[in-house]
């Protein structure tokens, strides 16, 4: 795996904790934590995107943080889980994969 893509992956990871700290944070150092994920998540989105195309980037980051919100949310805040929601966010994680298969580095060499 290239290591911008690697950015991407952990960007999201970082999205779903500042995405969830603006729905839960209520003191001082829950919002520090919010500010912090924020900061790291779109430095490493933003450096990601430097070498990949940034339409791609901005569908991953956001695909793979929207899952993700979606799995912690239902896992950690008691949020409803349908079929429904697993085949929508199935067809949303092959839309990510399919976009990360596709794109082209700066370099032109498939990533």
């Amino acid at each position: 795996m290239n290591i911008n893509w690697l950015k991407v992956i952990v960007a999201a990871f970082f999205e779903v904790f500042w995405v969830i700290g603006l729905k839960h944070a209520d003191h001082f150092w829950a919002w520090v934590g919010t500010t912090l994920a924020i900061i790291i998540s779109f430095y490493l989105m933003i450096m990601a995107a430097k070498e990949l195309p940034v339409s791609t980037v901005y569908a991953v980051f956001v695909g793979l943080g929207t899952v993700g919100t979606i799995f912690t949310d239902i896992i950690f805040f008691g949020a409803t889980f349908s079929i429904a929601k697993l085949l929508l966010i199935s067809i949303l994680l092959m839309g990510v994969v399919g976009l990360k298969l596709v794109s082209v580095t700066k370099e032109g060499a498939e990533s």
